[in-house]
């Protein structure tokens, strides 16, 4: 497919950037950001998708799931701030729902990253940079019986350049003991994860303009969290005569309080509006896949099929703080959550120049909801969805090959929502459960060529449908389940290595993107444009998807041998968006530099540096627009000369647009030994 690719370890590594998550850049048209502090999940976009922290972009680390379901701050959660880059085998890549062996969030994508077995000498590693940037990283390897161990861990800190310093620490550990091959072999790894921080969230524009805070300045500065994450897996795999077999299970802990505040005192005039998110897991899972080699009518044919399942026990709490302490209680409840997936698929080789491949993936899901705070909301829910696939590939013809694509995908919602019937702020208001799984439609066609001599070029066209958009909600600081979508476009894909020591790529990525159908308010407004065709309907006021990029853009350059000089520069550019559905607010694009310079000497040393935002560009690195109140807002006073709201106005607060800004030009500087 010309939406799939391997991208290696020391690809990804030669990419300056602040953040690990970023690395993740490393598949085309996907970009990485953060809008709040280090410790918590990125902010995922990808193929006009505001993917908020891992919805339908399904995240692996050595077959591991790293997106949570039915997560305290957002469905879909992948936190990969315990990644250390130095342990990247490769990461394989995959766009559409296409693929049978890709199951819950992988609609949009998923990205696989395998972890190295092995280093040839133990490498020891210090950085140090801007706004307290400091990172000790260290790994080796050595044969014990039979197999090869692996040790590697790291500890860091970073302020940052906010008023309130970030105030990161973080300690993280790798144990992994590997024997044989991908194929013929076995593997256990084990990983320990800790870190605590402040957070500076987005914060209104108007804030900034009228002087009360500068623009790395905070609102609450009492946010931030802490997260831990424990992890334990396997994997073996055998091959036969007939093929081949492969097996892994896995076991993670992990824990988060997150403690946010989006809009300061809209709710709790006096207190303000901070929250409290808590998530408390144990996941589990298990797979095996079998794959044979055989023929059919005479003609070479190779069939995969498995089954794939996982538990979630969770335990999830929502409480309004002040200052980090407990105010009241919103939420809390207990999540078991399981699943079962079973897939098959089988590719054909018609011809030397025509190969298809057809797939069918099974998911069943249950889910038991206990509400402590209100028993009406606890309940069970349940669902299973059926998903065909199909790819067919037509060459090489010249170095050129053609490619079309089909299938159906899905993701789950939160298993709260589907039990949910009484509105939690308000037990008087009833609500309708949302269901537990969701549809998505696409189909893709494309080419990729190596026509031209170290250029590999591919282009696709897309197109992606969904019964139910999860979105982002400003006001809960949360996703919730909107209405349905649909997204068209095309990623052209760049990749030019004209020598062994040059290389070159450029991305670019345009989509269109719309709610289907009316929401209730719009209903009256568009009942004239009834008799309209789908398309325009789709096009009207009211259905733009908030914080979908109809544009991407990313080139870089890397130079450099294996010893001797090198160097990097980066370039990734994310289009204005709408921020509401009526597009009456639109956020500003954002354009931005990263650099490397460095020097490999002969005894494995190296000296490298990295100049972040090289031109300093003032861009935000995530805008919104929604309702919020400050108390120097004339409508605080307004509303609350007693503490009583009078009016939904006040219950509305102050449109604004509401930003985290891009961290201004910063410098890294690392010394690498290999002993």
């Amino acid at each position: 497919m010309a939406s799939e690719m391997v991208i290696s370890g020391d690809e990804v590594r030669a990419r300056p950037v602040t953040r690990p998550g970023e690395l993740l850049e490393a598949v085309p048209g996907l970009i990485v950001t953060q809008h709040s502090g280090e410790g918590k999940a990125n902010q995922y976009f990808l193929r006009g998708y505001n993917l908020d922290h891992g919805t339908d972009l399904a995240i692996y680390v050595d077959d591991v799931p790293v997106n949570m379901r039915t997560h305290a701050h957002g469905q879909g959660y992948a936190d990969l701030n315990w990644l250390m880059p130095e342990t990247i085998a490769a990461m394989n890549i995959r766009k559409g729902p296409y693929y049978a062996e890709e199951g819950e969030f992988s609609s949009v994508g998923s990205v696989h990253v395998g972890l190295i077995d092995r280093v040839s000498k133990a490498i020891l590693q210090v950085t140090a940079g801007s706004f307290g940037y400091r990172r000790l990283f260290g790994m080796d390897s050595t044969k014990v019986g039979g197999g090869m161990l692996l040790v590697a861990g790291e500890a860091g800190s970073y302020n940052g350049p906010w008023d309130n310093p970030d105030e990161v620490r973080k300690l993280n550990g790798l144990v992994r003991y590997t024997k044989g091959t991908a194929l013929d072999g076995v593997s256990i790894t084990g990983m320990a994860y800790s870190s605590k921080w402040n957070s500076t969230d987005q914060v209104p524009q108007r804030a900034i303009t009228a002087g009360l805070i500068g623009r790395y300045g905070s609102e609450d500065p009492s946010d931030g969290g802490n997260s831990s994450r424990f992890a334990l897996s396997a994997r073996i795999a055998r091959s036969d005569e007939a093929g081949y077999w492969k097996a892994n299970a896995y076991a993670v802990k992990s824990e988060l309080d997150l403690f946010n505040n989006f809009t300061y005192y809209l709710a709790n005039p006096v207190f303000g509006d901070q929250f409290h998110q808590r998530d408390d897991r144990l996941m589990t899972g298990a797979n095996v896949s079998r794959t044979l080699n055989g023929s059919f009518a005479g003609l070479p044919m190779q069939t995969t099929f498995g089954v794939q399942s996982r538990y979630d026990a969770i335990d999830l709490a929502l409480t309004d703080t002040f200052r980090r302490s407990f105010l009241s209680g919103s939420r809390s409840d207990r999540v078991g959550e399981g699943s079962v997936g079973i897939y098959g698929e089988a590719t054909i080789r018609w011809t030397d120049w025509l190969r298809t491949t057809a797939g069918w993936r099974g998911d069943y899901y249950a889910a038991n909801v206990t509400s402590f705070f209100n028993a009406s909301n606890s309940g069970s829910a349940n669902a299973a969805i059926g998903s065909p696939k199909f790819t067919m590939v037509v060459g090489p013809f010249n170095k050129t090959e053609f490619f079309l694509a089909a299938g159906f995908g899905m993701h789950s919602n939160d298993a709260r929502g589907a039990t949910t019937t009484e509105d939690p702020a308000d037990p008087t208001g009833k609500l309708t459960p949302s269901p537990l799984l969701v549809r998505t439609r696409g189909a893709e066609g494309g080419v990729r060529t190596r026509i031209v001599p170290n250029l590999d070029s591919s282009l696709s066209v897309f197109i992606l449908d969904q019964d139910s958009e999860i979105l982002f909600s400003g006001d809960s600081g949360d996703t919730s389940a909107s209405r349905a979508s649909r997204r068209y476009g095309f990623e052209w894909t760049n990749h030019y290595r004209p020598t062994s020591w040059i290389d070159i790529d450029a991305d670019l990525a345009m989509t269109h993107a719309r709610f289907l159908g009316y929401n209730s308010e719009q209903v009256a407004v568009y009942a004239s444009l009834a008799g309209y065709p789908e398309a325009q309907i789709g096009n009207a006021p009211g259905n733009y998807i908030p914080n979908a990029p109809a544009m991407v853009a990313s080139a870089g350059v890397t130079l450099g041998e294996k010893t001797g000089p090198f160097g990097a520069l980066r370039w990734r550019y994310l289009a204005s968006s709408p921020l509401t559905e009526d597009n009456a607010f639109r956020s500003q694009p954002t354009s931005i530099f990263n650099g490397r310079v460095g020097y490999r000497f002969d005894n494995g040393w190296r000296v490298q540096f990295d100049a972040l935002n090289l031109f300093n560009s003032k861009a935000s690195q995530i805008s919104y627009a929604y309702g919020s109140l400050l108390k120097t807002d004339s409508l605080y006073n307004l509303c609350y000369p007693v503490q009583i709201a009078p009016s939904a106005v006040c219950r509305n607060g102050v449109m604004d647009y509401v930003l985290h800004p891009v961290e201004p030009m910063a410098f890294r500087l690392t010394a690498a030994g290999a002993f």
